[in-house]
């Protein structure tokens, strides 16, 4: 597992100034990257991008919540015995209240699993790269250790626009 603390700074100045007090502080120099004009660019660094880890959550969710839906709605219309369309079936009347459940079940997947953020986004791209074309530098810090994550969070400097931070679970 690693962690990712992703921290944007609005000018080079006090970009520079966080990495400096970080590197005083005793944190390793293999464990920072400096992203904007000057430094590394978005396409030399591999990192987690939030957007497809909101696309693999909703994923995950999709993948028990429509059978649960579809099992939830059978069930609501077989206990309530509901008419949806005159003229059918009781079960069949049912598959379709089944169907409306897989398909809530699939909006709950959209909103609650991270989904809703990359539709309404409507990016090509990461947040960070668009932060970087607007001239803002991004400071990372990449470990194994969440505890690290946290003192190096506690460390920084103020001055940060954002500070974020991911686990890439792959």
């Amino acid at each position: 597992m690693i962690h990712y603390l992703v921290a944007t700074y609005p000018d080079r100045i006090s970009a520079e100034t966080a990495y400096t007090y970080l590197e005083r502080a005793e944190i390793s120099p293999e464990n920072l990257t400096l992203l904007g004009t000057g430094y590394k660019t978005w396409a030399e660094v591999d990192i987690l991008d939030p957007f497809a880890q909101a696309r693999q959550d909703m994923q995950r969710m999709l993948l028990w919540l429509v059978p649960f839906g579809f099992f939830a709605g059978f069930a609501f219309n077989q206990a309530t015995q509901l008419t949806i369309v005159p003229g059918l079936s009781s079960i069949d009347n049912s598959v379709i209240g089944g169907a409306f459940g897989a398909i809530a079940g699939g909006l709950g997947s959209l909103t609650v699993g991270g989904g809703l953020k990359v539709i309404i986004a409507g990016r090509s791209g990461t947040p960070y790269q668009e932060r970087l074309l607007q001239g803002k530098y991004i400071l990372i810090f990449t470990t194994g250790n969440e505890t690290q994550i946290r003192k190096v969070e506690r460390l920084l400097p103020k001055g940060a626009e954002a500070i974020q931070t991911y686990t890439d679970l792959s």
